[in-house]
């Protein structure tokens, strides 16, 4: 991912509260209560200048249907709550409301105690 690409959504990730500029397996992150939102795809499946985007699957499932030229998923996502976006097709409204509808589903769940494996 060229630095430009997450440094777009690491920009919008500094308006919203409690936000943590990370990484996840190695890749430039934003987390919210120890839990990551939107990171890059860290599997080699995911296409170059993508995102990794945290949301419940109906909210997936419609956004696959209305846009399949801007999001996609791959075989490693399928049971993940998440999409991959591709970076160079999005809006910046569009991203805005990706990153911030993220940081509002994973700040949900991270008010609620993990269960334990």
């Amino acid at each position: 991912m060229r630095r430009t690409d997450f440094a777009r959504v690491e920009a919008i990730g500094r308006t919203l509260p409690d936000v943590d500029v990370t990484t996840t397996y190695g890749k430039p992150a934003l987390k919210v209560g120890g839990r990551m939102f939107v990171c890059e795809p860290s599997n080699k499946s995911a296409e170059p200048h993508s995102l990794v985007v945290m949301m419940d699957f109906a909210e997936r499932d419609l956004l696959l249907e209305e846009a399949p030229d801007v999001y996609y998923v791959k075989e490693h996502y399928v049971g993940y709550p998440c999409i991959l976006v591709r970076l160079s097709k999005v809006t910046d409204a569009a991203l805005r409301d990706l990153v911030t509808g993220a940081h509002r589903f994973i700040s949900a769940k991270a008010r609620k105690p993990r269960k334990a494996r």
